[in-house]
């Protein structure tokens, strides 16, 4: 059985999708992108700041869930430009213990939506 998971507090999702689903202890979260939840616009000040946001809203999406980052098992991070990954890592990281991170990929790809540099999704157990 699945239950969606849905907060006000990460962007509403701009597609046929949610933001989460849960099954069973399992959530999956859709790819976040640097929306800021309150006003809809894009966070694309630098790098940085945008990794941030995502993170920022995929953290809102976990929390929906009663979870925290310490429960994500796996990422994947979509990124634009693979010579941003040294600043993209290191915002990353200041989410994550580093004994305990998640497994992950990190790909280069054409193009992301809204033509954003970075887009991270999680799976997460409690």
């Amino acid at each position: 059985m699945k239950k969606i998971i849905q907060t006000d507090k990460a962007p509403v999702p701009i597609g046929p999708y949610n933001q989460a689903i849960l099954s069973g202890n399992t959530l999956y979260t859709s790819g976040q992108i640097a929306i800021n939840p309150e006003n809809g616009k894009l966070v694309l000040d630098s790098i940085q700041d945008e990794t941030k946001q995502v993170l920022e809203n995929l953290k809102e999406v976990l929390a929906a869930a009663d979870m925290t980052f310490e429960n994500v098992i796996k990422t994947s991070i979509f990124i634009s430009d693979m010579h941003q990954f040294s600043e993209i890592n290191a915002v990353y990281a200041s989410y994550f213990n580093e004994a305990t991170a998640p497994a992950r990929e990190t790909v280069e790809v054409a193009n992301l939506p809204k033509f954003v540099n970075v887009e991270i999704s999680a799976i997460a157990v409690k």
